[in-house]
């Protein structure tokens, strides 16, 4: 057996265990990618699981695909009468200092497509047996594990969802309310799943979806969608920066153009930026970086998913101009030795409450996210594709992979990318540095921030620009988890300590 060299950057040790196995047997970064995914389903499953979604950016220099398994609407062949009301309802997350409304029960589940797109990532990419991929997932499963201090926290937060039924509290809890991240029948399903591949998926499993979550049950799930249900292959994204070029996840995607998007008005000609000139972080360098947070967020509104257009661009280029002076997500990076990249941010939202007890899954909350359904709840078309903020991310130096990176963090996902890849490509900071930098977001007139390593000054002066500040004392979670590997003569990586970030080199 042959290792193959290589890094993975995750948010939990035993996820990243599992992907570094994966190269310890030959796999490659792919193979990497979907064992730790799978493992994560176990060991981050307050961010993730196979009721969600993702998507996943792979491949090398010369071909790089993204794999959309995002979620699609469902209620195809769905009447407009229901004899059973929407099962929808609110609950608050409280982030530490900052909360965030989210809605769940069974109206809230979008069709989940997390599971079928790592298997036919695995299959096309991929090149060691599927028995052998779902391995650590399984072994995880069945023997349980304590959750790392991050996941407590995270448990914790999420405690008012995650105890709403007593089969999605045993995925969290043991029999004596200790938190416990166990699940066996997952295990079975993974293992089944290995030998008979996707018709299982539809079969059983898209059978049990309709049950729990159909129009009966006050859900829209309908076996029509899980029929139709299929993840999109998609060209990536592709934005210059002098000798790089950064590569996103495309339309119909937000969060991919808007990162790109902030990128184009960093660098442009006309923009008059030179942020390397700027001292890191200070008042000016900040300050510049907010008005460019502040620009995407106002391009938001007008892309809502679509490509942007010359009008979104405009209005985000005067919104930079104006500003000016004169948080549940998870994600892996994986770059092998053969300079194969693999990049995959996950969600079920918070999830539903709702769980397939006989395959031990938590449902998404999708529908119920306000971020992504902004012409307002359940007013997509059936059978449409939900947008998100998910933007795996790699960046090419001269034709080679440099730099893998996502985050997840809800809608500060496009700030937390952004802020990362400006600190590295426009001021040449290490990787280590760019991820652990305080951070900042912006909505509308607001702006949040971390006081943790600003320089003085600095926090004075966005409050002088901005009319409503948000400080948050040491570095937190609502700010996104960005997990990043990287080329530069050596393979390294950096975890964000934010959502317990993990690196494991092999080779």
């Amino acid at each position: 057996m042959v290792t193959t060299a290589g890094v993975i950057a995750a948010g939990d040790e035993r996820t990243a265990e599992a992907g570094a196995q994966m190269l310890r047997e030959g796999g490659n970064a792919v193979d990497a990618i979907c064992a730790a995914a799978l493992t994560a389903f176990v060991a981050e499953a307050p961010l993730c699981g196979p009721g969600g979604a993702g998507v996943l950016l792979a491949g090398t220099a010369e071909r790089m695909h993204v794999l959309d398994a995002f979620a699609e609407v469902p209620g195809r062949g769905l009447g407009r009468e229901r004899s059973v009301p929407l099962h929808f309802h609110e609950v608050t997350v409280d982030f530490g200092g900052a909360e965030q409304v989210f809605h769940v029960g069974r109206g809230a589940v979008a069709v989940p497509g997390i599971l079928l797109g790592l298997w036919q990532a695995h299959e096309r990419l991929g090149r060691l047996p599927r028995e052998v991929m779902v391995a650590p997932a399984v072994a995880a499963g069945r023997e349980g594990c304590q959750p790392s201090e991050k996941m407590l926290g995270i448990i914790e937060i999420i405690r008012p969802i995650i105890t709403l039924t007593p089969a999605t509290a045993a995925l969290f809890f043991d029999e004596h309310g200790a938190a416990r991240l166990a699940n066996p029948r997952l295990a079975d399903f993974l293992e089944a799943l290995a030998r008979e591949g996707e018709p299982l998926w539809r079969a059983s499993l898209g059978k049990a979806l309709v049950e729990a979550c159909g129009p009966q049950r006050g859900g829209l799930l309908t076996a029509a969608d899980v029929a139709a249900y299929a993840p999109v292959w998609r060209e990536p994204l592709r934005s210059p920066w002098g000798d790089d070029v950064v590569l996103t996840n495309p339309p119909p995607s937000s969060g991919g153009s808007l990162v790109t998007l902030g990128l184009r008005l960093a660098s442009g000609p006309a923009s008059g930026l030179a942020l390397h000139e700027l001292p890191w972080l200070g008042p000016r360098y900040a300050t510049e970086v907010a008005a460019l947070l502040s620009a995407i967020d106002r391009a938001k509104a007008h892309t809502r998913g679509d490509p942007l257009d010359d009008a979104a661009i405009e209005i985000a280029r005067r919104t930079h101009e104006r500003r000016r002076p004169l948080g549940s997500t998870t994600h892996l990076s994986v770059l092998d030795g053969e300079g194969m990249v693999a990049a995959l941010t996950m969600t079920t939202g918070e999830g539903c409450g709702v769980t397939l007890e006989e395959f031990g899954i938590h449902l998404n909350n999708l529908l119920g996210e306000e971020d992504i359904n902004p012409r307002g709840f359940h007013t997509q078309p059936a059978g449409t594709w939900m947008t998100t903020m998910m933007a795996p991310t790699a960046v090419l130096h001269r034709g080679r992979p440099s730099l893998v990176l996502g985050t997840g963090g809800s809608n500060r996902i496009r700030s937390a990318l952004l802020q990362t890849l400006l600190h590295v490509l426009a001021h040449g900071r290490s990787l280590e540095e760019a991820v652990i930098a305080p951070r900042m977001h912006v909505e509308g007139d607001r702006l949040w921030l971390e006081r943790q390593g600003l320089p003085e000054g600095t926090e004075d002066a966005l409050r002088g620009q901005w009319a409503e500040v948000t400080a948050l004392d040491r570095l937190n979670i609502f700010f996104g988890g960005v997990h990043a590997v990287g080329f530069d003569g050596a393979l390294h990586g950096a975890g964000d300590p934010r959502r317990g970030g993990v690196v494991r080199r092999v080779g």
